[in-house]
Formats: structure tokens, sequence, C-alpha cells
């Protein structure tokens, strides 16, 4: 039993002490030497469930995801060399999404660089602008205690920012001894003053809302649903809106303005893109994945004003005209009050195409084979309330926003801040830990199999997970891109087939993942009843599942195009 006192135990003691009183209540550890002490530190501490993974990645990851489900940082820890390398994909998209999180990679100290010691890299400023603010910390000695508070104050307060939360990064300086006792701690007499968020709107915007023809586009990013919704209400314009946006709910919870969860299939006529275009859009949060409406938005010419969580407004069509930054919620109420009155006939129109869109659409998938649509499709159909669904960037995320209908009292989840395939099956890790609800994960075989290693111990996490698994052996998005029909089959299936040989049974085996071949409706649903970690296989192909968007597509546009030229 070591009962020697260490300046790295006191130091780290504190900052975990600081953290736990500002809020702290997970951690995420790979395992390593050099960060021996704060790893102790965190997890001698009863308030702080420690979620340990063997793969930096994983862990990353999985803190990106308990910040997600919960809005409040993880800490997330590794040892020196190229494991704090590892962090990076997460911390990229922490910055993109808003997503606040501590990041601490242990170092050597400043002897140990540049002599060729072991496990030594140039960890300074390692994740470049990807984080709010780099911290670099030499070993500390006790006369360096009184500022050790401070320090874990402004990496809190920095990574919880309420107008631009994002990952903080600390570089730790150790000294060995690595293992020792922590002296007696400063008092914790601290207590971080309330934020006060400053939004500057235009008044001229809120004559812009005055339109008879404007349209919302309910994107990423908003927090409070009933100030949102509320406000939306007095507007009265249609909403289409993007399953991640909260907003795609039924009748019942948002009264008032037509919502659109079709608008992808709608869109994809020219009849109904000309007919349906907007003098004046209002962005609330992110774009929508579809390229159809984001393409139809540019193309309209309309007034385009983007409000948005981020400080740098998403706008790669250079079409937003107007714009504010800050949490969406006070954007909307320094906007004040706004009353709309759009025109009955604008309101009708788009109600009567959402209808006509979601019956071809529903219909279609009643007694149809368990093909990529119907599954997404099905999920947020029959998912239980207070659940959480991740989607996987790709094509998971686009059949959700294209096809999936409305529900109230579900979230659903995607990493489109940089919009990669990695780390899904962590993130989903972490919105389960974090939440302590269901989560289900919509993924394709590429991005599973790029994630593989958040499956060791996965068990051991007692997390409810449902994995859905949608395999065609290979990038299925990359058959509806003009590579497929410019290249020969063999060099398409070459460089972007990206086809495997992976058992996906014999993983969950290796796992202890409860492994479900599923075929048919009932037997996803059936598994979709059970608690646990648990995986369906949802076996497709990628050839047949372009044909059945095609087909699917134009049996809206057919339905459409037929009721609005006989004035439906």
């Amino acid at each position: 039993m070591v009962t020697e006192h260490s300046d790295g135990a006191t130091f780290s003691a504190t900052l975990v002490d600081e953290w736990i009183s500002l809020g702290l209540k997970h951690a995420v550890i790979a395992p390593g030497s050099r960060s021996t002490p704060l790893a102790v530190a965190l997890a001698t501490r009863y308030e702080i469930d420690v979620h340990v993974f063997h793969d930096e990645r994983s862990a990353a990851f999985c803190a990106l995801g308990i910040g997600v489900s919960t809005g409040v940082p993880a800490v997330v820890l590794c040892t020196s060399g190229t494991a704090a390398t590892h962090f990076h994909g997460a911390v990229v998209e922490a910055g993109l999404s808003l997503v606040p999180m501590i990041v601490c990679t242990a170092d050597r100290p400043p002897e140990l660089h540049g002599v060729g010691a072991p496990q030594t890299i140039d960890q300074q400023h390692l994740y470049g602008s990807a984080v709010r603010v780099f911290i670099d910390v030499h070993p500390q000695g006790e006369s360096d205690a009184p500022t050790w508070r401070g320090l874990a104050q402004r990496a809190w307060r920095t990574a919880s920012k309420a107008n631009n939360p994002g990952p903080v990064h600390l570089n730790l300086g150790f000294r060995e001894p690595l293992v020792g006792v922590a002296r007696e701690l400063a008092p914790n007499e601290s207590n971080l003053p309330s934020e006060d968020v400053v939004v500057r709107v235009d008044p001229s915007l809120v004559e812009l809302l005055s339109s008879p023809r404007g349209i919302v586009i309910a994107g990423e990013g908003i927090a409070d649903f009933d100030i949102v919704s509320e406000w939306l209400g007095k507007l009265g314009w249609p909403i289409l809106a993007d399953p991640r946006s909260g907003l795609r709910v039924t009748e019942e919870r948002l009264a008032g303005p037509p919502i659109i969860s079709a608008a992808d299939p709608i869109l994809r006529s020219s009849v109904m893109q000309e007919r349906l275009r907007p003098e004046v859009i209002l962005r609330i949060g992110e774009p929508p994945v579809s390229k159809v409406v984001n393409a139809w938005l540019a193309n309209s010419k309309a007034t385009y004003v983007a409000l948005s969580r981020r400080q740098t407004i998403t706008d790669p069509d250079r079409c937003v005209t107007h714009s504010a930054s800050g949490p969406i919620e006070t954007i909307l109420v320094a906007l004040g009050d706004v009353t709309g009155s759009p025109a009955d006939e604008w309101l009708s129109e788009w109600a009567s195409a959402e209808v006509i869109a979601r019956d071809v659409i529903d219909r279609a998938m009643v007694d149809a084979p368990l093909h990529e649509a119907k599954v997404a499709h099905l999920l947020i159909d029959q998912l239980g309330d207070d659940t959480a669904l991740v989607v996987s960037s790709s094509m998971p995320v686009r059949d959700v926003e294209w096809f999936s209908g409305r529900r109230d009292d579900l979230r659903v989840l995607s990493n489109r801040g940089a919009n990669g395939i990695d780390g899904v099956v962590a993130t989903s890790i972490g919105v389960a830990l974090g939440s302590r609800e269901p989560v289900t994960t919509l993924i394709g075989d590429v991005a599973f199999v790029h994630d593989s290693s958040s499956l060791v111990n996965i068990v051991d996490h007692a997390v409810d997970l449902h994995l859905v698994l949608i395999d065609n052996r290979g990038g299925g998005i990359f058959s509806f891109l003009p590579q497929a029909s410019a290249l020969e089959h063999d060099q398409f299936e070459k460089l972007f087939g990206t086809t495997h040989s992976t058992d996906f049974e014999a993983l969950c085996k290796a796992h202890g993942i409860e492994y479900h071949a599923v075929t048919t409706e009932e037997q996803l649903v059936e598994v979709s009843l059970r608690d646990g970690v648990r995986l369906s296989h949802v076996r497709t192909d990628r050839a047949e599942n372009v044909e059945l968007h095609r087909v699917l597509n134009e049996a809206v546009v057919a339905a459409l195009e037929s009721a609005f030229s006989t004035g439906g």
C-alpha cells in the first residue's frame, strides 16, 4: 500500500474535486502508465462514473456521446505518446458540433523531451483549432497549489460556455513517482458566476417574418422544445423538420403550422419545386442532410435567414442573406413575439403535399421486404418513448431524414459536425451511459467494422443498446453517386464498393453480444423489445437498394404531380 505523499496525486485530486463541485458525473479512461495520477484521482471518487476503454478513439467518442446526451462535459484521459493522437477524430467532431468535453492527455516532463525517451511526442496544440483552448501544464509542485482550482474552473467554464461549448485540451506533465497519496486539499471556496448570453439581432429580421410565403427549416441545435415550438406556432409557417431537430412531431404536440417530414421526396418533383417556392426561408439550427432540399433552397433565390448555435454560420452554397449566432432559444426571445400571416393557400398546399407523400411512403412500407428505407421508417415508428436513436452518417441518416415519419418523445442524434462514420458505436455507448435510457443505433456495415474496437468489453458497460446493422457488404452511399455509373464495375467496387468479408455473427460472439439475423419486420420489433446489448443483422443488396429508392421517390413524385395538376 502506497503511503508517500505525491505532488502529482495532490494536483490531480484537486482538479477532480473542483470538477465534481462544478457538476462532473462521468470520466472515460484509456489505461496507461503516465496518466496514473489523474486516473487514480478519478477512480477513487464515488461521485463519478468511470468508464474504461482499451482503445483511445473509442474512449474519446464515448465521452462525446456523454456530452451529446447530457450537455455536461465528461473527462476523457489517456497516457502520453501516440495514444493522444487517437482522440483527434472525436475532438474534431466535438468542436464542430459544440459538444462540451475535457480532454486530458498525460505527458512526459520537459527533461524527457528531445532526448529520445519512449512514448514521447510533441503534444503541444495537438488538436489545433478544434479545441476551444489548449492548456499546457508542466509537472506541478506544492508551491503551485493555489492555482489548481482556478485551472480546473477555467477548463470547465470554457468547455461549458453557453454560446460556444466544445472540447478543452489539458496536456498534463507528470514526473515519477506516478503513484502516491494526495495531501490535504485546499478548500473549495469557488463559485462560478452565472453566464449571461447576449445575442444581437438585426431588428429588420422581424419585418422579413411577415411574408405570406415563408418556410422554416428546422435542424439540429434546438435545446428547448417548448420555447421554440411556441414561437414557431405563432409564426405559422410550414416547418420542414429534420429528425434531429426534435420538431418532427405530431399535430397534437405542435398544433398550428404544417410539419413536413417528406421534404426530400416532395422536392424531387420539379412541379412542386416551383409551386412551393418560398419568398423567405428561416433556418433554425443546421441545414438538412438532403442535397435535394439544400439545392432547392439555394436555387429559390429567397431571402435566407439562418439562426445557429455555431459562431460560423453553415453556408456552403453561399445563399444565407441574414444570420444570427447564439443559443436558438435566446435568439428567438431577442426577436420577440412574432405573429405571422401566412397565406391560407400556401399552408394548404404544403399540408396537402405532406399528406400525399406520406401516404405513398407509408403504404409502400406495408408488406414490403425489410429493405434499408423500411428499417429507418420502422424504427422511428416503433421505438419506445424516451428513447434515443443514434444514426450513422452515409445512408442511415439520409433514410431517416427522407422516409421516416413524425414521432413524439424520441431523440434522433447523429455526428454531423464533420459527417464522419467513425466512432458511431462508441458514441452510442456514451449516449446510453449519459442518459441511462435505451438507445438504438442504425449503422451501416462499413461504419460498424470501422468502430469494431468499441465492442471490446461492451457488455460490461451495462447499457441497453440495440445495434441495427444494415449490411450491404460495402459502402452503399457510393452507389448513389456519379462514380457508380462513370467507372467500370470492377474499378468502382475496388475503389468505392469497400467490400469486406467480416463474419458479424462471429464478431458478436467474440464480444458476448446477443446476435440476431433479422429478415422480417416482426423479428426486428421483437429484438427491439429486448434489453442489454444486442445486434439485429439486416442483409441488403446495394443495387437493389438504389432501385428501391428510385421507385419509391418516383411514386411520390407521380402522386404529387397527378394531384396538383388536377387542383388537389
